[in-house]
């Protein structure tokens, strides 16, 4: 009978292939390998939430600026409104990450208002 497995493999042994004289590796701390993936899963769902509410500010802010017709009371709103989500995007960053939601940071939640109202009145 032919030998099906050819002889360059019983030297060499391939990297992609099962070897059981070989085990595979067990994790000697899986509880530190789950608190990594937690802080990763954590970092992904802050930035996707963060950035999503952010694109909304943006779209407040362009709205403020092109709205020709519209008094000027109806873009300072929607500038003022665009800073108000900034900060909720904020604390939604740091609400995610386990933080005090009310912190300094939520300061820079003002700046899409104060971008807003530079385009605006400027």
């Amino acid at each position: 009978m032919a030998q099906t497995v050819p002889a360059r493999r019983k030297e060499k042994g391939r990297g992609h292939l099962l070897d059981l004289d070989a085990p595979r590796v067990v994790v000697k701390d899986p509880e530190g390998d789950a608190r990594d993936l937690a802080r990763v899963q954590r970092w992904v769902m802050s930035t996707l939430a963060v950035t999503t509410i952010l694109h909304l500010v943006v779209g407040l802010v362009v709205a403020a600026v092109t709205l020709d017709d519209a008094p000027l009371s109806s873009q300072v709103g929607l500038a003022v409104v665009a800073g108000v989500f900034g900060a909720i995007a904020v604390g939604v960053g740091r609400a995610i990450h386990g933080r005090s939601i009310v912190s300094p940071w939520l300061l820079l939640g003002v700046v899409p208002t104060l971008v807003g109202l530079w385009l605006v009145l400027g």
